[in-house]
């Protein structure tokens, strides 16, 4: 079993450049919904918008190294592509390293490890 969330886009072309430049592979598009994966990471996008939706959401990605992670964004200039907000990888008092992006639409990620 497993659950896959939907994000509602501003822009689905857009939105499908950001995350397959993140590394997420498309396994299903249509003209209104694609699906996207990054290993177990599954999630669909839909162009309907609604901000008080997107900019609502906040999910976490669990990756080996948040580290790696910053440098590999960095490296592809999301923020100036994007015009997106990235904040630099903190340790957290709940015992993480993460750092927040924020996807075209609003959509807030934290990316992080365990420390």
């Amino acid at each position: 079993m497993s659950a896959r969330v939907l994000f509602r886009v501003k822009i689905l072309k857009t939105s499908i450049s950001f995350y397959t430049q993140l590394g997420f592979t498309i396994l299903w598009q249509g003209e209104q919904l694609c699906l996207l994966a990054l290993g177990q990471t599954k999630f669909f996008l839909q162009n309907f918008y609604v901000k008080a939706l997107a900019e609502n959401y906040m999910l976490h990605l669990h990756v080996e190294n948040v580290d790696d992670w910053y440098q590999h964004i960095q490296d592809l200039h999301l923020d100036e592509v994007f015009a997106i907000n990235v904040t630099l990888p903190e340790d957290r008092q709940w015992n993480m390293r993460d750092f927040v992006l924020l996807d075209p639409s609003g959509v807030l990620w934290r990316i992080g490890h365990n420390i």
